[in-house]
Formats: C-alpha cells, sequence, structure tokens
C-alpha cells in the first residue's frame, strides 16, 4: 500500500501548499539547466539543432531519473517512512493542480477589475503565445483552453505514468513535458526543441483523450455532457497538436463557448458569451475532473497492491 500512500500525501501537499518556491523546487532546477544547455545548442544547421535537442532530453532525463531509480530500493529498505515522505515530495512536483488553477484566477481576478494590463501579464503562465495585444475576449478564451489543455500535462498524464511505471514514470514525463514547454514550439528554438515536441506529443496521446473523456464526465452537472461529447469528436483535428484539441473542444462543448487563438484556430461552436463566469465554470470542471482522475489512480493503486 506504500505507492498509495505516496501518492495520497502528494495529493494532499499540493492541495494544502501548492507549489513550493523556486529555490526548492526541482521543476525550476530544471528549468535552469536547460537553459544552460541552449547555450551550446548549434546556431545554424536544422539537423544538428535536432540532434542537439534530442540529446538534450535523452541525456537530462537519464542523469536525473536513473539515481532516482537506483536509490530508491534503498531508501525503502534503509527508512519507509522517509522514502514515503521523499517519494510523495517528488511526485508532487510531478503535477500541479493548485498552482494551475491559482494562475487562472490570477487572470480572472484582473479581468474582473478590468485590468486588462495585468491580465496580459499574468495569461504568460499559461500559454506560450504572445499576449500584449490580447483582448478581453482572447484573454477569456486563453484562461478556458488553459483549464482544459493543462488538466492533461499539470495532472492527468503524470498521474498516469505513475499509476503504470512508478515515480520514475512520472518523472520522466515531467522532465519531457517541461522541455516541451521550454522549447517545444515555434521560433528561436523550434528545429532544436522538435525532438522534445514530438515525444510531448506521444506521451500525451492517452492522457489527452483520458483528460477529454473527463471533462464531459465532470460537465453532467451543467447537464451538458452530450454537448462536449460531440465537440471534443468534431473539433479535436482543428489544432496543430494532435492532443490539444480533443480537451479545448470538449470544454467548448460543455460550456456552450467558441475558443479562439486568433489565425490558428476556432473550437465549438457555442453561442454563449465568454465572460469571467465562463472561467469560473471551467474551473469547476477542471477541479471536479481532477477529483474523479484522483481516484481512479487511488484505486488503481489499491488493486495492484492487492494483486502483489
Amino acid at each position: 500500500m506504500t505507492g498509495m500512500v505516496i501518492l495520497i500525501l502528494a495529493l494532499l501537499l499540493d492541495i494544502t501548499l501548492g507549489e513550493p518556491p523556486n529555490f526548492y523546487h526541482p521543476i525550476a532546477w530544471l528549468g535552469k539547466l536547460i537553459s544552460f544547455q541552449l547555450k551550446f545548442s548549434p546556431k545554424t544547421g536544422n539537423a544538428r539543432q535536432f540532434a542537439y535537442g534530442a540529446w538534450m532530453v535523452l541525456l537530462t532525463a537519464s542523469l536525473i531519473v536513473v539515481p532516482i531509480y537506483c536509490a530508491l530500493p534503498f531508501l525503502q529498505n534503509w527508512n519507509t517512512v522517509i522514502y514515503t515522505i521523499i517519494s510523495a515530495y517528488l511526485l508532487k512536483n510531478t503535477f500541479s493542480l493548485r498552482g494551475l488553477w491559482l494562475a487562472v484566477q490570477k487572470v480572472k481576478e484582473c479581468l474582473q477589475r478590468n485590468d486588462i494590463t495585468n491580465a496580459r501579464m499574468e495569461v504568460t503562465a499559461l500559454v506560450s503565445r504572445d499576449t500584449q495585444d490580447l483582448s478581453r475576449q482572447q484573454l477569456i478564451s486563453a484562461s478556458i483552453e488553459s483549464c482544459a489543455e493543462n488538466l492533461c500535462d499539470s495532472f492527468v498524464a503524470p498521474l498516469l505514468y505513475y499509476a503504470v511505471f512508478g515515480l520514475p514514470g512520472a518523472i520522466v514525463y515531467r522532465i519531457i513535458n517541461t522541455f516541451d514547454s521550454m522549447i517545444g514550439f515555434h521560433g528561436r528554438w523550434e528545429y532544436t526543441g522538435k525532438f522534445a515536441a514530438r515525444l510531448d506529443d506521444i506521451v500525451n496521446y492517452i492522457p489527452a483523450r483520458i483528460s477529454s473523456f473527463l471533462i464531459v464526465l465532470a460537465s453532467l452537472y451543467t447537464g451538458r455532457a452530450r454537448y462536449g461529447w460531440q465537440a471534443m469528436f468534431r473539433e479535436h483535428a482543428k489544432t496543430e497538436s494532435p492532443n490539444a484539441g480533443w480537451t479545448m473542444g470538449a470544454m467548448s462543448g460543455t460550456l456552450g463557448i467558441e475558443l479562439e487563438k486568433a489565425g490558428v484556430y476556432k473550437l465549438g461552436a457555442g453561442t454563449a458569451e465568454l465572460s469571467t463566469a465562463s472561467i469560473s465554470r471551467s474551473q469547476v470542471i477542471m477541479l471536479l475532473s481532477a477529483a474523479v482522475w484522483s481516484l481512479v489512480i487511488i484505486a488503481s493503486e489499491v488493486i495492484a497492491s492487492a494483486a502483489r
């Protein structure tokens, strides 16, 4: 039952304490390591940049995960309590539900005060697009899109990989996803980050589809689950990402709204007005989805323990 205890403790840490300061945050350390590695990326040559980016991801994952994988059994044999606490802390840092909710909440509160300038600043924590010219409606859309898409990245996927592969699996996922979030998009690091972006697409393939079903299930309380189900299948192919359209399409249908990234995609055929209330409803759906998924993963840990 140790795996279940680690999971529950990690969930409690996230709910009660949220994100630790960057000085103690393993993902902040990883970000600094990635930034350091980028200094040595080839300046020219798409193939060389791609190869360097692949090397970055594979080497970094190996250097971090192999020692942890080897050390955990020794730590468990030495002291189960310390092993459980350290494992829970490491697992907690692979997901961030409270952090996601708070990031969306900050944007919403700025919009409620009609503080568009600060809302544009706050939304940079959620999206990689240029935010300086986003309108109020576009800021609302970006926040709701993040509730949907980041439900997968920030919560569903890490817990799935923990359930299947244990703590090392969750850590590997977070390393890949962090690389993707930092360099896996068009721009300066496009070819250096292409390996991370494609690998992220692969590891999120199943979690994204699970997340979209969770959104539909959670939307039963609104009475619009049928519309979320229909939009999920109708809209998912409209995004460049093979995964993001599933969760965002489901969210657009359940809320009866249209989500738009200007010049890139429009998702949903809903006519409801985009408002801060729409953000609040997306937050509720996100939390309900996470609650259902938590129960599923806890149950899987209990079943796995009983089977052993």
